[in-house]
């Protein structure tokens, strides 16, 4: 987790600086409470890091971009940031990199309309779950 040293700091500034409490931060993130207090564990034993979709969900509904989160040192750093899942440019230059993620986030950015059918669905029973994707033909 080297791009991530000092995510934990980071977090709850940005939790503290906009008044979220850390189950603001787990609802925005899709994750229990317990996961958001080891993100910003200070002691490194009982931290844990976000994934690439945690971490950009918090991107997006915080506001915040990602460079924020993370730790580049251009001067240690001799290739291009590599986090998994992420490999969508081709360009070695990350303000270039992250321009062309942030314009394919908006193109799959759910709608709040669908995030709340998504919230419901993951809320329902296995048996409705399975009823709604009949209804859907899947």
């Amino acid at each position: 987790m080297r791009y991530l040293q000092s995510f934990h700091r980071r977090l709850r500034q940005i939790r503290e600086s906009g008044h979220l409490s850390r189950e603001d931060v787990a609802r925005m993130c899709g994750v229990d409470e317990p996961r958001v207090v080891s993100w910003e564990a200070a002691e490194v034993k009982q931290r844990s890091y976000p994934g690439v979709t945690e971490l950009l969900d918090l991107c997006i509904r915080t506001d915040t971009p990602l460079e924020y989160f993370l730790d580049l040192d251009a001067a240690s750093d001799t290739g291009q940031l590599q986090l998994p899942g992420l490999a969508f440019s081709n360009s070695d230059d990350l303000g270039v990199a992250l321009a062309e993620l942030e314009k394919e986030l908006n193109r799959v950015q759910i709608s709040e309309e669908e995030g709340e059918l998504l919230r419901r669905f993951r809320k329902a029973s296995t048996e409705n779950r399975r009823m709604i994707l009949q209804i859907l033909g899947r």
